[in-house]
C-alpha cells in the first residue's frame, strides 16, 4: 500500500485530518495541507464512496472538488463566503477504494463579486478530474 493511502503516511507528509460539520462531514474526514500560498485538500476513499462498479462515485469526487474550490475562493476573497454558480468538470480517470485523492486549486481571476478558479484532482498514480469554476462572493 502506498504511504499516501496510509493514515500515518498522510500525517508524516503534513496532512491534517479535519472533522467538519454539514455535508462534507458526512463524506469525510477531510484532510488538508498548507502548500506555499494555498491549501491542498484530500480524501481517503472508503467503501461508502463507491458506485456499483466498485469505483469512487462521481458525486463523491464532485463534492470534494466543490469543497476545495469554494474553500480556496473563500480565503482568496478575504474570507468572504463564496457559493458555486458554475462548475465545469472533466472526469479523466477512476479512483479506487483505499486511494488518497488530492485537490489543488488556483484562483485565476477575481472581480468585486465573482471568483474564477481551476483545479486538478489526482491520486498518486494519475489525474482523476479537472475543473473550472465561477463562484459568487456573498455579502453580509
Amino acid at each position: 500500500m502506498d504511504d499516501m493511502n496510509d493514515i500515518s503516511g498522510l500525517e508524516a507528509a503534513g496532512w491534517k485530518s479535519r472533522e467538519l460539520p454539514g455535508f462534507i462531514g458526512l463524506v469525510g474526514p477531510l484532510w488538508t495541507r498548507r502548500e506555499d500560498e494555498t491549501w491542498a485538500y484530500g480524501l481517503r476513499m472508503e467503501a461508502k464512496h463507491l458506485n456499483p462498479a466498485q469505483r469512487v462515485h462521481g458525486g463523491a469526487l464532485m463534492t470534494l472538488m466543490d469543497h476545495a474550490i469554494s474553500s480556496v475562493a473563500w480565503e482568496a476573497s478575504g474570507r468572504r463566503p463564496c457559493v458555486t454558480i458554475q462548475l465545469d468538470s472533466q472526469f479523466l480517470g477512476a479512483a479506487l477504494q483505499g486511494q488518497f485523492v488530492e485537490v489543488r486549486v488556483q484562483v485565476t481571476h477575481q472581480t468585486g463579486s465573482l471568483c474564477f478558479a481551476r483545479a486538478e484532482m489526482t491520486t498518486a498514480a494519475q489525474i482523476v478530474m479537472s475543473a473550472q469554476a465561477i463562484l459568487k462572493k456573498l455579502t453580509g
